[in-house]
């Protein structure tokens, strides 16, 4: 076994939560505990500290069920949580109250908005998508290029591609279409929307709300409505009632001198800046190797791509309006904490 650290799934809004506590079919028997900080708690347990970008698809998958169970028991306890991000670790306590104290003004902030809500997941599929195919390509349009092309007897690969990109739009209208109807029907429902990726052309709508927990039976109520009016055409999957994964997920980043120094001195900053100054130098860079502008300069690309990473690590890097590079006092700004929305 590995090195033992504390595993971070969530923070919520008491310093009173019970101290321990297991959920049934406790991932390698870890007890999970609340780590106190004024107001605040995080949730965690000791285990062994896994970097999940490296292990086994079995390993990632088993952590994420047994992380959702966690957060599903402390919901079931009525506390608001704010999840954070799967495969978090720190040392010891002593980092969990230091990243506490650090973000304590933006989780607060966090806390008040997701208050008394609840996520709901939904998503939306074509019920026969051949039938849906078979309508767009009736289409007048569609039909009358297609009969144009039947009868050129030098049919080419280009042909039948103009044909497959009519249909695609055809069918994008259609979604959109209905998408925008099922998010006007929810709209008086939900305080907010969360619009995922499509994950390919039979899903309609990958929709996440956050509605009130009060509100929860009328939301439902529309969900039978919905489902009911477009029974013939749509099949509806509802996952629920979730924390605010889609619109509030903490995220804590240790960072490295190494590489903040090397970001600092690649946009050839000193020891210290302001964020228009990182800005500045930044579109300096990028100007003198964007790949657009610099179409013969051998090797521009790579180097515009590690200005703009620079860019990106000292601007997460410097949270305020000022920051410092000096090694000396980067102990204070080791630890990150930012909010994914």
């Amino acid at each position: 076994m590995g090195k033992i650290g504390i595993y971070l799934y969530g923070i919520i809004n008491s310093n009173n939560a019970p101290h321990f506590f297991t959920p049934k079919d406790s991932y390698k028997k870890e007890i999970v505990y609340t780590i106190p900080y004024q107001e605040l708690s995080a949730v965690v347990s000791n285990s062994e500290i896994i970097d999940f970008t490296y292990s086994s698809k079995d390993v990632s998958a088993e952590r994420l069920v047994w992380h959702q169970q966690v957060i599903e028991k402390i919901m079931d306890l009525k506390y608001t949580i704010i999840p954070v991000r799967l495969g978090t670790f720190t040392v010891d306590e002593a980092e969990v109250k230091d990243i506490l104290s650090k973000g304590y003004s933006l989780i607060k902030n966090i806390m008040e908005k997701v208050r008394d809500k609840i996520e709901i997941d939904l998503v939306a599929t074509w019920a026969d998508f051949n039938s849906i195919l078979k309508e767009i390509g009736e289409e007048e349009e569609i039909k009358k290029l297609k009969e144009k092309i039947l009868t050129n007897p030098e049919i080419t690969l280009e042909h039948q591609m103009e044909v497959g990109v009519m249909i695609k739009k055809a069918l994008d209208k259609k979604r959109e279409k209905y998408a925008l109807q099922i998010q006007t029907f929810l709209n008086n429902y939900c305080t907010a929307f969360k619009v995922h990726e499509l994950m390919d052309d039979r899903m309609v709508i990958n929709l996440a709300c956050l509605i009130n927990i009060d509100r929860q039976k009328d939301f439902d109520i529309k969900i039978e409505e919905i489902n009911t009016k477009f029974a013939e055409k749509l099949n509806f999957r509802y996952v629920g009632p979730l924390p605010s994964y889609s619109f509030y997920t903490i995220e804590i980043k240790k960072m490295k001198f190494e590489e903040i120094d090397w970001a600092r001195k690649l946009l050839r900053l000193g020891s210290r800046a302001i964020k228009v100054e990182i800005i500045k130098a930044y579109r300096n860079g990028a100007k003198l190797y964007h790949p657009d502008k610099n179409p013969d300069l051998p090797g521009a690309e790579r180097r515009f791509n590690e200005i703009y990473r620079a860019y990106r690590i000292l601007l997460e890097y410097c949270q305020g309006d000022f920051c410092s590079f000096d090694e000396r006092e980067f102990g204070q700004n080791t630890v990150i904490i930012s909010v994914r929305e």
